[in-house]
């Protein structure tokens, strides 16, 4: 059964920082794409950042652009959101999603494994 797993998030001060991980036991976890979406408390699941199967395609919604990277490293089948200048709005539980599929990397649809997910909490 494939496996997701995040850790690194916790509770941090507005300004600081978090590094997420994302852990698989997908096998042939080199060709999925992985995405980060994060729910806040009454709100939508919202796209957060996605990295394609090579590394060389990121994409980050508006909201995180220029505060945060994605990156992946294979060889440990792990994904990490790095995410600096957080802010009290960044407060969530952060998801991370991956697929071996094509289509429209900002959909939650096109993902087919998910992790459990790990909370995000800035203090304002």
């Amino acid at each position: 059964q494939v496996q997701l797993v995040e850790s690194g998030g916790g509770l941090v001060q507005a300004g600081g920082s978090l590094r997420l991980s994302c852990a698989t036991s997908i096998r042939t976890f080199g060709t999925y794409t992985v995405g980060w979406f994060r729910q806040a408390p009454g709100e939508e699941s919202e796209f957060v950042a996605a990295i394609t199967w090579s590394g060389s395609t990121t994409y980050y919604a508006d909201s995180v652009k220029g505060r945060s990277a994605i990156s992946r490293d294979n060889a440990k089948n792990t994904v990490y959101l790095q995410m600096n200048s957080l802010k009290p709005e960044d407060t969530a539980v952060y998801y991370c999603a991956s697929t071996n599929r094509g289509g429209y990397i900002y959909s939650r649809t096109l993902y087919d494994y998910w992790g459990q997910g790990t909370q995000v909490t800035v203090s304002s």
